[in-house]
Order: structure tokens, then sequence, then C-alpha cells
């Protein structure tokens, strides 16, 4: 059994990765921040289709409580390891810079970027020693490209990354993998507040993305078939930017 960890995988692009993955037979820790509903509805479509996994909540936004809660897991499964990772969790607070409060900043970093640092810290090491593993990141087009409203997301985004090339180069000895999907604008809760009509006619594709069409993406990257693929960036847009 191989055990994979997605971060904000109660809703959306992680919820979709989630049940991705428990179809290719991972056992899936699903990573959620409060919303325990919408967490345990993931976990029991999951289990549903015969798959399985559990709940493993903590705030991505604080190193303390990552710590705590990936501890605890461990000491409780301590003939397993969590080979593959998704950091997916993120926010977006879109505001123009000059108008930017602080909040909207740091939270927003910690969130899409130090969250990246202190979740892949606490699992890179098993990794390392199983000699085996994979870290996708879940990026953005706004890391690519910038998005005018999203200094701070595009910043941040911008820096997972870098950060994406750079571990795939500190990693790659040890067959531990690591890549980053750049959703457009995909079809989710988190893009409810856009005008997807007038969106999509920028879209070559002529339409928003689903969130299943990502998680296939993830689901290749975690796959044995992609052990010589790392360090990549992977648009998943329809075409929007190329």
């Amino acid at each position: 059994m191989k055990y994979a960890l997605v971060t904000g995988g109660s809703r959306g692009i992680g919820k979709a990765v989630c049940l991705e993955l428990a179809k290719q037979g991972f056992y899936v820790l699903i990573n959620y921040k409060s919303n325990t509903a919408e967490a345990e509805n993931t976990l029991s479509l999951i289990k549903a289709e015969n798959g399985n996994g559990e709940l493993l909540p903590f705030d991505v936004s604080k190193s303390e409580d990552i710590k705590a809660a990936i501890a605890k897991w461990k000491t409780n499964n301590a003939d397993k390891y969590i080979s593959v990772l998704v950091n997916n969790a993120g926010i977006r607070k879109d505001n123009l810079l000059p108008m930017m409060a602080d909040d909207e900043w740091t939270s927003v970093i910690d969130t899409n970027l130090h969250s990246f640092f202190h979740v892949t810290r606490q699992l890179a090491t098993d990794m390392l020693i199983n000699k085996y593993g994979r870290i996708v990141n879940i990026v953005s087009l706004s890391g690519l490209k910038g998005l005018p409203g999203q200094t701070n997301y595009s910043a941040a985004k911008a820096g997972v990354i870098g950060a994406t090339k750079a571990l795939a180069q500190e990693l790659a000895k040890k067959k531990v993998t690591v890549n980053a999907v750049a959703p457009g604008f995909i079809k989710t809760d988190m893009t409810e507040d856009l005008d997807e009509k007038e969106l999509k006619r920028m879209i070559p594709a002529n339409r928003f993305g689903k969130p299943e069409e990502v998680a296939a993406t993830v689901a290749f990257l975690v796959s044995d078939g992609a052990a010589y693929i790392t360090g990549e960036v992977i648009s998943v847009n329809g075409g929007l930017y190329t």
C-alpha cells in the first residue's frame, strides 16, 4: 500500500485529486483546515469506490500545526511512510497592490508558499531514506504570467515554481521527483466569483477546465511512468497561456 497526502483535499481540485489517487490504489490522507463535513464527504466517496483513506486535519499556514499532525501520524504508523505529497492547499485574497492590506499579503504567502516548505520538509526525509517519492505542487497560471489584482497570489505561486525546480535537483538521485501543475481557470468554488462567460472568450478551448482534468495530470506525475520527469511545470489551461 502506498500512502499519499493531499493538502486542501476536501474541495475543488484537491477533492478530485484525492478521488483519482484512491482509484489508482493509494491510501489517501485528506488534509483540511476546518470544513470537516466536506472532508468526510470526500472520504465517503473514496470508500464508495472501494478505496481507502483517512482525514488529517491541520492548518497549512501554521508550521507547528503541520509538525504536530504529521508527527502524530508517523508515530501511529511507524511501519509506513507517505511516498506521495500533493501540495494543493491555497487561498486567494485579490486586491490591487496599493490597496492591499498586510493580512491580504501575509495570509496568501503563508498558505500558498510557506506551507510548501513546512509540509514538504516533514516528508522529504522519509522519501530519501526509502529511495522513492513523488511531490506534486499545484501552482497556477498566475504564477507563470502574473495576473493583475493577484500580486500576492502570483508571488506565492511563482515562489513555489522556483522551489519545485530547485528541489527536483536536490532529490533526483534518490528517485524522488518534484513537479508542478499549473491550472488555468478551473470550475471550482475558488473561481465562483469570476465572470466565466467573459473569461472563457480568452481561452482557446472556450471553456473553464474541470478539477478532474487537473487530477488526471497529477495522477500521471505520481505514476511509475513519470519517473524520468522532474522539475517540470505542466500547464492545464486550455491553451490560454503557452
